[in-house]
């Protein structure tokens, strides 16, 4: 799919207003909650950066326990 800067603005001002119905183009899609909204915002991220050349970093998250 071929996704637009101005695609993922939208998403992550609907995101950070809390609103889970975005507008594009004339089409409305309603997320079901803000984790769908979150995991589209990092798709489409993904997909631009790869369009663009930009690597796509590689990420992991530490944990630990106490016992």
């Amino acid at each position: 799919m071929a996704f637009t800067q101005t695609e993922l603005d939208e998403l992550k001002q609907a995101y950070a207003s809390g609103a889970l119905r975005v507008v594009h183009e004339g089409k409305t899609v309603e997320y079901g909650s803000e984790a769908d909204l979150l995991r589209r915002i990092r798709m489409v991220e993904n997909d631009l950066r790869t369009t663009t050349g930009q690597s796509v970093p590689n990420v992991s998250f530490a944990s630990f326990s106490r016992g």
